[in-house]
């Protein structure tokens, strides 16, 4: 009995652990995790914008752009908001009163087909440039100096150097007859529009040892000599609206000396551009 009443008292100390304060309780994780998410985003739009034309990417930005009709007829009318309610004709609305079926019209500008018009406009005269369902404009040795394509900005005319058959005499802004032949076809052509005309000149890349290198100053030359060659074809100078010289910037060949990237681009204008 003595034995247990000089036995020293048992004492249980219970610490008690808070967690948190090596890792904060996870809530990096939940920042990390936003980060990648913005990042992989980041990315996706890096690849489509690389990945998509820029008509497409035009596109895309109509369809999000809430001024933007979803259909080829306006939705416009007499009622509140331009029209009777706002899914009259299941389009969206605009100012004033626009074609329906109820109430359709020829203007252009009500269904909406400015653009699809100028696309045909654009896209015959390039089937008359290359004679397409006929005889084209240019001879086959000329047509060898040619790509065209419709763009956002117009149709463009690109006419460009080959191995032996220059548009210009070496290193100068003398033309050569080559362009001088090309020149007279594409006024004849133009003068079937009245849309407005840009020249661009290009050029390829000179070794970099060079004191004076000629690029940009060749490019400007020759774009504005072709903007003559064409005034003196009866191209009526008020439709030139511009004339640049892009100097080595934008090369058609990856090899930047390539007499490939000796170019000149003549844009046939949309109407809407200046």
């Amino acid at each position: 009995m003595a034995s247990h009443v000089n036995a020293a008292p048992v004492i249980i100390k219970k610490k008690k652990v808070v967690g948190g304060d090596g890792h904060h309780g996870g809530a990096w994780k939940v920042a990390y995790a936003d980060f990648v998410t913005a990042m992989m985003a980041f990315f996706m739009l890096m690849w489509l914008l690389n990945a998509t034309t820029e008509k497409q990417r035009k596109g895309l930005a109509d369809y999000f752009s809430p001024t933007v009709a979803i259909s080829r007829i306006s939705g416009g009318g007499d009622g509140a908001f331009g029209g009777e309610s706002i899914f009259s004709e299941e389009v969206l609305t605009q100012n004033g009163t626009g074609a329906s079926n109820q109430r359709p019209t020829e203007a252009q500008q009500a269904r909406g087909e400015i653009g699809e018009a100028e696309d045909s406009t654009l896209k015959q005269m390039e089937a008359v440039l290359m004679g397409r369902g006929g005889e084209s404009m240019f001879s086959v040795e000329q047509q060898r100096h040619i790509i065209m394509r419709v763009t956002d900005e117009g149709l463009i005319v690109e006419l460009f150097d080959l191995p032996g058959a220059e548009l210009f005499e070496v290193d100068g802004d003398t033309p050569t007859d080559l362009l001088r032949g090309l020149s007279a076809m594409l006024v004849r052509v133009f003068a079937l529009v009245r849309n407005d005309v840009a020249v661009e000149g290009h050029t390829r890349a000179y070794p970099v040892v060079l004191k004076d290198n000629p690029v940009w100053s060749l490019s400007a030359a020759r774009a504005d000599r072709m903007r003559l060659l064409m005034q003196e074809d009866g191209l009526h100078h008020d439709r030139v609206q511009r004339v640049t010289g892009h100097a080595d910037n934008e090369l058609a060949s990856t090899d930047p000396t390539n007499p490939r990237n000796n170019r000149l681009e003549v844009i046939l204008l949309r109407e809407n551009i200046r």
